[in-house]
Parts: structure tokens; sequence; C-alpha cells
């Protein structure tokens, strides 16, 4: 009778555990190293990193005339950090070519009022390469551009170059869904 018991309690134990729909047999979370960045239509080369996907709601407090003791919360303004993409340091000149949009190097001020914003998609990928979830961030545009860091000739790492993206939100592709592993 125990036996029984404890089989139950697992199977209900791993049950409650399963965090997928699809693929009941999974317990770990996908890992963060597989994804890609998609502007314009096509993967961006070599991006290593990506900051995380925040947004943050101010909570706005208020109090009725009758109440003397208990504030009222209230959800104000929603705002969303700016994005970090990080990649090694090639000749590819995309992050260098955006960035430039937002930037004269003429020094006159002007800039690419049509182009210089753009929607950006980053997907997560399981072991397989399988997109298993998808962000699209909206009107996207270059806050900062490192092209090196600071380099050290007594170092050992590789050459990065930084953009840091600024957008007016992000919203996840609710037609990706969790695909059937094999």
């Amino acid at each position: 009778m125990t036996t029984l018991f404890m089989r139950r309690f697992w199977c209900l134990w791993e049950s409650l555990m399963s965090q997928f729909t699809v693929n009941l047999h999974r317990l770990d979370p996908y890992k963060n190293f597989k994804f890609r960045v998609i502007w314009e239509g096509r993967v961006v080369a070599g991006v290593s990193r990506v900051s995380a996907l925040t947004r943050s709601t101010e909570a706005i407090s208020h109090r009725a005339g009758a109440d003397t003791s208990q504030p009222r919360v209230s959800p104000g303004s929603t705002s969303f950090e700016p994005v970090v993409l990080e990649r090694g340091v090639t000749h590819d000149t995309d992050f260098e070519e955006w960035a430039n949009l937002a930037f004269s190097v003429d020094g006159d001020g002007a800039m690419s009022l049509k182009d210089y914003r753009r929607d950006v998609i980053i997907e997560l990928l399981n072991l397989q390469g399988v997109v298993v979830k998808r962000y699209m961030l909206r009107r996207c545009w270059v806050l900062s551009y490192q092209a090196l860091p600071e380099l050290d000739a007594n170092g050992n790492a590789i050459a990065i170059e930084r953009l840091v993206l600024q957008h007016e939100g992000f919203e996840r592709d609710q037609a990706v869904t969790e695909p059937e592993e094999s």
C-alpha cells in the first residue's frame, strides 16, 4: 500500500511540476544561450548577448478623503527598459549603420526620420533549434552604440560591439506555441 501511495504521490508531483503542456516529460526550463535577433526581415549575425526584456508600471498612491489610514494604489504609466545587444567585433556593419541613422557625423544634427526606427524580433530556441518563444520590440531606435570596448594589450578577451535600443514596448507572439519535441 505504501508503494501505491508513493507512486500516486510521484505522478501527482510530476503533473504539478510540469510547466509544459505538450511535452509533459520535460521538467527543465529552456536554456538562455539559444536565440536569434531579427530586424529588416533577416537574422542579425553574431549576436551573443541580449539583455532582459523589462517593463515597469508606476504605482500611483491615492487616498479618499474619508480614509484616514489606508491609501489605495493604482497602476500608472508603463515604461520599458532599453535592450542591449552585444556581439563580437567583425566586419559586419549592421550595428554601425543603424546607429548612424540617429546620429549625423557631419555635425548638422540631421538624421534619417524615415528609417531610424525598426521593429526587432527576438526568438528563443530549444536545443533542437526550434522557436519556442518570440518577442517583438516595437519602434526601436539606437540610444547608444559602442564600436569597440576598452582595449587592453594584457587582456585575453573578445572585442565586443554594443548596441543599446530604446523601444516603445514588447509583446510575445501568441502564434508561437510549445513545439512537440522528438
